[in-house]
C-alpha cells in the first residue's frame, strides 16, 4: 500500500511537471502554453496542496486571454490567421525536409498547435460571445 502511494505520487509529479514545463516552453513557442501551465498546476496541486495557490491566478489569466482573443473581429481574424499560418507552416515543414528541423516531426507539432489554437478559438467564441 505504501509503495503504491509513492508510485502514484511520483507519477503525478512527473505528469504535472511535464505539463508545466511544456506549457512554459509554449509560452514563447506556438501553442497553448498558458493552458498547459494551468493543467500542470492542477495536476501537481492534487498531490502537493501548496501548489494550489497558483491555480486560481493562472486560471484567471488563461480565461482573460481566451476572452481577449475573441473580443473584437480584428483580434479574432488575427488569431484565425495565426492558426491557419501554423497549419500551412506544418505542411511546408512536413513536405520540405531540407528546411531546418524539416520533416514530419516538426510539421506535425505545428499542425497540432494550429488545430489546438483554432479549437480554442471556437470554444472561446462560443463561451464568451460578446454582445454585438
Amino acid at each position: 500500500m505504501r509503495r503504491n502511494n509513492a508510485v502514484n505520487r511520483a507519477a503525478t509529479a512527473l505528469a504535472g511537471g511535464v505539463l508545466l514545463l511544456t506549457g512554459v516552453a509554449l509560452l514563447v513557442l506556438p501553442g497553448p502554453g498558458l493552458l498547459l501551465v494551468l493543467a500542470g498546476l492542477v495536476v501537481l496541486s492534487r498531490q502537493f496542496p501548496s501548489v494550489g495557490r497558483y491555480v486560481d491566478p493562472v486560471r484567471d489569466r488563461a480565461l482573460r486571454a481566451a476572452v481577449d482573443s475573441v473580443a473584437s473581429p480584428l483580434r479574432l481574424a488575427g488569431s484565425v490567421l495565426a492558426g491557419a499560418g501554423l497549419l500551412a507552416a506544418g505542411a511546408v515543414w512536413g513536405f520540405v525536409p531540407a528546411l531546418p528541423f524539416g520533416g514530419w516531426a516538426t510539421g506535425t507539432g505545428l499542425i497540432l498547435s494550429g488545430l489546438i489554437l483554432l479549437s480554442l478559438l471556437v470554444w472561446s467564441r462560443h463561451r464568451f460571445r460578446t454582445a454585438e
